[in-house]
């Protein structure tokens, strides 16, 4: 999405108002601000686990090698094909390692967190949190365009729709099926901190 030059995601914009405000890298940003909404769990009653601080590594790793292999110069074809893969491959990842249940990234957190405590669907919090973090992006002089608002508006249906398709359920929650319910993987969020 970054090189698209469409519009980056929300964090993103977040990340490039930081990122004129300080010494750090995009992705060093993303790591610092992925430990800080960690925070943000603590009255949600989530615990991270392994895939949160794998989530925060990679995320910080790749990022930066994303932007280096990836050139800047494209023309519009193959950059709308980056924003629309980029928002659509976002929000299937977003439920794969979401519903593998070995703790959401803590963006992903706050979100699955914020459902579980408000009863809200995941596509009404995510959609919310992308707002929010928008605006203050914005504010610090990130930049936006079609694709952050596309993303903002999408991504939590996009995750939402994936979810059942990928949410592991144990033996004793259903027979070890791959599919369950966005409530059943709500309520276990909120009860063992995914």
């Amino acid at each position: 999405m970054v090189r698209a030059t469409l519009g980056v995601n929300p964090w993103s914009v977040l990340y490039e108002g930081l990122e004129r405000h300080t010494s750090l890298s995009f992705g060093a940003i993303s790591a610092v601000i992925g430990v800080l909404v960690l925070l943000l769990w603590i009255p949600l009653k989530q615990a991270p686990k392994l895939g949160t601080f794998a989530n925060i590594v990679v995320l910080a790793c790749f990022s930066d090698l994303g932007l280096f292999l990836i050139p800047p110069d494209l023309g519009l074809p193959a950059r709308a094909g980056l924003l629309v893969g980029g928002i659509l491959l976002n929000g299937l990842s977003v439920a794969v390692y979401v519903g593998a249940r070995f703790g959401p990234g803590p963006r992903d957190g706050l979100m699955t967190g914020a459902s579980a405590v408000t009863g809200r669907s995941m596509r009404l919090i995510r959609t919310l949190i992308e707002i929010s973090v928008l605006a203050v992006g914005w504010l610090l002089g990130g930049t936006a365009g079609i694709g952050t608002v596309l993303y903002a508006l999408t991504v939590g249906p996009i995750t939402q729709f994936f979810m059942p398709w990928f949410a592991y359920r144990s033996m004793a929650e259903g027979g070890g099926e791959a599919a369950c319910s966005e409530a059943a993987l709500s309520n276990e969020g909120s009860s063992q901190g995914v």
